[in-house]
This record gives C-alpha cells, structure tokens and sequence, in this order.
C-alpha cells in the first residue's frame, strides 16, 4: 500500500499544479522520505518548480496544501522551509490495510522476461563465485514473480567452448581413457570433482610445452562437429557434469527452465542463420590483411563508426575499422567465437532468427518441474520458450564488453528495440578472506596470511566448490544447532542446519551490492547478530515463538486480525509515548512491494538484503520494549500481537523472495 499511496500522492501534487498553473511544463513529482517519522511519512521538495512557475517554493508548498483536497490515506500535510511538503499517512488506515492484507490494483507490463543465469562452463564442478551468479539470478527472478511477471528461467551451456576442450584432452591425451572408461567415471558421485582436478592438470601441461596447446585447437574444432569421437566424448563428459550442476543448484533451491546448448546454436544452424544477415546488413567484414586476416570481424562496442567526423579526425572519414577497434567473430580457421554464436542465441532469444531448438526433458525437480534441454530434434510437446519481451543476462562484469558487442550487434541488424530491452546485469567476483581459505584446508604462505583476501583460480585448482562450501557451512550450522537443542532428533537438526546454512549463504550473497566484490568468511556469514541471514531468520522464529506461547496460530490470527481489530482501537494505539516507535515499524512493514519494485528496476537485489536487515532491527527492538504476553489491557494486546503477525508475514515473504526459508527453532 505504501508505494500505491506514493504514486497517487505524486499524481495528485502534479495535476494540482497544473490546474492552478495551466500551460506550464512541469518537471515530475519526487517523493522523498524524511529522516524522521516525527516529521513525516513522505517529502515533497518543491523546489524543481520553482524556476518554471517563477514561484517561491514556500508559496508554491502553501498553494499545494491549500487546494489539493482531501486523499484517502492521507492525515495531513505541511510546509517545511526552505521548501518542502511534509506529508503524513492516515496510520489507522495504513495498519487497516496491511492488517487486512490489502493488495492494490497493479497494471502488469504484457510479455515474457527471459532471465539467464548460471551458465557455468560443464568441465568442472561449480564454485563459489557461481553461487553468487545463481543466487542473483534466481533472486531477480523471484523478484519478478512477486511483481507478476512471467519468467522464464534459461542457463546457457557452452558445451562446445575452450574449456570442454581443455578437459577432453585432459582424458583423451593426458589420462589416455577410452570413451567406455570415461563413461565408467561418468556414474561415479561427484565426477565433476574428477574433471576439477584434471582441469588444472591440463593447464600445467600446457603451461609444461607449449607445443601440447595444439591440441587444444585441433579438439576445438573437432567438437564442433557433431559426427567425431571428439564430439561425442566431449558431450558425454558435459553432459555428466551438467547434472552435476543441477543438482548442487537445486540444493539451493535453485531450478531452471531451459538448457539451449552451444552445440545446437551450431548444429541447427543457428550461426549460419545470424552469419549470413551480419554479413548481409555489414555489421561482419572480412580482413584479408594484418594480424586478424582471413577472419570475421564487427567493430568493438563504444568505438567510432565508419565514415564518423570527430573533432579528433579533422572531419576525415574513417573507411575502415582499425584492427584495435576489430573483435574477432569467426576465426582464420574457421571456427566460431563465443561473441558470435551468442548473438545468434540472443536473435533467438527475441524471436528474430526464424529458427528454433529441439527440445527434451532433461531433468525433474522434487517438485516435479521439468527442466528441458535443446537438443537436434527431440519431443513434440514441449513449453514455448524464446519470443521474449525483456532479457537479463547474469553474467559477471569481466565480460561487459562481450555482452555489449552482442547488444550493438542487434542494434547494427536493426533490432533497436530488442537491444533497448537486452540488460546485462552485472556483478563483481568472489573472493575468500584468509581465514576461510585455512578452514577450507588449502595451505597458505605467510605473505598470503596476511592479505585482505585470496583470488580463486578453477585453471589453477585454487578454489571452492559450491558442494564443499555448502557442506563445510550446514557442519558448522549444525554443530550450534546440537549444542542449543539437543532434544530433537538427529535429522531434525540437520534440516534445521541446511535452512541455517543456505540461508546464511544466500543472504551473504546478496547483501552486498552487485557490483562489489565479496570476500567470503564462514564466521561472518553464520554470525546469529548483525546483517546475516540466521539474524532475519530468528527474527521471524522469535516472532512465532510468541504465538506459540500464546496458544495462538499465527496465519489464523493474521487473517482474523482484520476482524477483530477495529479502526478506532487502531487509531487508539498509535497514540502515546511510543507511537512513533511502532509506527516506525509498520511503515517499514508496508513497505515490501515498494522495495521491490526498487530492486527490479534498478537490477540490485541488496536493497530487499537493507529492508530485512532493518525491519529485523526494529522488530527486535519492539520485542525488547514491549512484554506483549504479559500486556494487561486485551485491546492493547491485540494490537501488540497484530504487530507481531504483520511484521512475521512481511519479514517471511521478503526471505521468500530471497530463496530463505525460516527454521522452526534457531
């Protein structure tokens, strides 16, 4: 309610001023917050309309006031100097309507948003830096639902790409194993632990003779066809690693709903589609002189365009893009680059190719949700993926320049819409402080010891996988679990650890904002106080906690408050001495769609991380303050406990979003 109210306050301001000032453009309506309830709930500073009204904004405040009207939801409105209007919500009718559960009409944008996220390599086990990719990406994906989006969910695997190849010769040339052995260690547990290894093997073997990295191409170009040995190695190890993929995600309760292949972008003839119409509109040239000749080129995003005058050329035209301006498509030898088989996916992502994948089931979740996979022909009746509306590629930053080049790419095709709705949400690396690497077991030097943090390096074998992440963490979620309640059973313990532990990681990766770079650390991660996610948690289970005492269910009493409790006992309770102290709190409760919607416009899912962490605050101060049980007057106690319960639902519903489910007991 609180941002329905928000956008209707604004509207409201901007069409009084333009019945008092017809004919005059104005500027739009910003609606701040002030610093302190005692002031007010909303700001309006009145100073943008000054200049265009040649008014003062004091009296351009005091004519707002006068002639507005009345609103519902509104109490009252002041003029603050040196030119604010100070505006205060009607709190009875607030709490009413969150007690109620009140959910305002919304207009929800038409079409599908295609969210891609994960896109990890299938030649090794998932780490750490990973799990920030997924959880930021299943976050905004949750974040959309709650708006009432249609999502789909899409996890690009580069099953044909350098890093395949590299484990490939690593069994084929290194291990020497025939394609039946490497089916044999296919079946094992944790076979892309196996390929972990072996990955950092190959890369000291190049690293031992650089002559061995002609293999490496000579594999490169044999996966991509489809008929080889090669090939058919190379898929069945990515294959087996993908599901190894899956389910370590869906530990996290992580799913997906389509895996499109870079095998099919070439088998189905995917880039021979997108080759022919960038060559065709001339967004590709070929080189026949310097060091990329005989390759496709397209010009880097955010150089100059051909035939361009600058200031820097003298009004010379520029007939050709410089080779420090060119970014290799296809190469001399024929094959494709990753940029260039990702804008034949994104062509298809926007329905703008005139091809489409085969699909098949690939994987069932607990749940029953299948997860289909591209494939050359596969299964007639399958969902309709493709065709979307908006994109969101969760990609880290390092790779903002190929993300651009594909955008631009769009754009030269003519496809101006679909790179205005192309979005790469980007965010920083993970890194691990000292400390967790020294608990993980690797062994540092004393120079290493006493940096800030340490890099990760898959080439290298130094760094997390995401199983032993989460493993090492529902260990250490557990051992607090068996200390404070040891009456439970052994498996309730444990599920009580893995929802610590998940959402302990979770929170921890989503606090911070995308841009940042993360230095993980177990203790702080875990921490039950300050900004964590077993902190939010047992804020809501404090709150049941309070029901349960009182022999009352908490989701029958949230939906029989609205009932039971009238406006005049509302109105009655936000009176007194520690009024403003718990209107502070259901205002803050009111205010989850609003800062949803912030986080989906803004691609920064930390703002939701604040709103939990805060509520969580005030909501535990209230605890404190308050012996709500013990309260004598039973009006007052019910208001008490409708506190308790609105602030329980808002706190459960923002972990939700989170992908945080709450403990029974902490």
């Amino acid at each position: 309610m609180y941002r329905h109210l928000e956008h209707r306050l604004a509207q409201r301001v901007l069409e009084c001023l333009q019945r008092r000032y017809p004919g005059v453009a104005l500027p739009g309506v910003v609606v701040e917050q002030p610093p302190k309830v005692e002031l007010g709930d909303f700001a309006i500073p009145i100073f943008p309309f000054a200049k265009p009204l040649r008014v003062a904004p004091l009296k351009i405040a005091e004519t707002i006031r006068a002639e507005i009207g009345a609103m519902e939801g509104i109490a009252g409105m002041q003029v603050a100097p040196p030119g604010y209007l100070n505006i205060s919500i009607d709190r009875a009718w607030m709490a009413a309507a969150l007690v109620a559960d009140q959910k305002p009409p919304t207009e929800i944008p038409p079409g599908k948003i295609l969210v891609e996220h994960s896109s990890i390599n299938p030649n090794k086990a998932a780490h750490i830096g990973h799990l920030r990719n997924a959880i930021l990406g299943d976050t905004f994906v949750r974040l959309l639902r709650y708006a009432g989006r249609e999502v789909d969910i899409q996890n690009y695997i580069d099953n044909t790409g350098v890093q395949v190849a590299d484990v490939v010769v690593g069994f084929m040339h290194i291990e020497k194993k025939s394609r039946a052995e490497i089916e044999a260690l296919t079946r094992q547990p944790r076979f892309d632990y196996y390929c972990w290894n072996l990955y950092a093997r190959v890369s000291q073997w190049y690293e031992a003779d650089k002559a061995n990295r002609q293999l490496r191409l000579q594999t490169l170009h044999a996966i991509e066809d489809a008929s080889t040995e090669t090939a058919a190695v190379a898929d069945l190890i990515s294959v087996a690693v993908l599901r190894r993929h899956l389910e370590t995600m869906d530990r996290l309760d992580i799913e997906y709903d389509f895996l499109p292949r870079e095998s099919e972008i070439l088998h189905l003839h995917f880039w021979d589609a997108a080759f022919t119409k960038l060559k065709e509109a001339g967004v590709l040239t070929f080189e026949s002189e310097g060091k990329n000749e005989g390759c496709w080129v397209m010009r880097r995003a955010g150089t100059a365009e051909p035939n361009a005058t600058t200031e820097d050329t003298e009004d010379t035209e520029v007939d050709k893009i410089t080779e420090e301006d060119q970014k290799v498509i296809v190469r001399s030898n024929g094959t494709v680059g990753y940029v260039g088989k990702d804008i034949a996916y994104h062509m298809w992502k926007f329905g703008l190719l005139g091809r489409d994948f085969g699909y098949r089931k690939f994987y069932r979740y607990p749940n029953n949700h299948d997860c289909w996979i591209s494939t050359a022909d596969g299964e007639k009746d399958h969902p309709h993926f493709g065709d979307v509306a908006e994109n969101y590629n969760v990609i880290d930053v390092r790779q903002s320049e190929a993300q651009n080049t594909v955008k631009e790419a769009l754009r030269d095709l003519g496809y101006g819409e679909a790179a205005d709705h192309f979005t790469h949400f980007s965010y920083g690396m993970v890194v691990l402080t000292p400390r967790c690497a020294a608990e993980l077991g690797y062994n540092l030097s004393e120079e290493e010891k006493t940096r800030s943090f340490i890099g990760v390096s898959g080439r290298k074998g130094f760094g997390v996988k995401a199983d032993d992440l989460l493993d090492q963490l529902i260990v250490s979620a557990k051992k607090e679990v068996d200390s404070r309640h040891p009456q439970l059973s052994d498996p309730e313990r444990l599920q009580i650890a893995t929802q610590i532990a998940i959402g302990a990681l979770r929170y921890f990766m989503l606090k911070y904002t995308k841009q940042s770079v993360i230095a993980f650390d177990f203790k702080e991660a875990l921490s039950f106080e300050g900004e964590t996610g077993p902190y939010a948690q047992y804020a809501v289970v404090r709150a049941t906690s309070i029901f349960r005492k009182a022999g009352v269910d908490p989701e029958t009493f949230g939906q029989d408050a609205a009932s039971q409790i009238s406006p005049a006992d509302l109105a009655q309770a936000f009176t007194g001495e520690a009024a403003n102290e718990i209107w502070e709190l259901w205002l803050a409760s009111s205010k989850t769609s609003s800062v949803i919607e912030q986080c989906i416009a803004t691609t920064e899912p930390a703002f939701l991380a604040k709103h939990v962490f805060q509520l969580g605050q005030l909501f535990n101060a209230f605890y404190h303050r308050h012996p709500i049980l013990s309260e004598p007057d039973e009006r007052q106690k019910a208001f008490l406990l409708a506190t308790v319960a609105v602030v329980r639902r808002e706190l459960m519903r923002c972990l939700a979003v989170m992908g945080i489910t709450v403990p029974p007991v902490m």
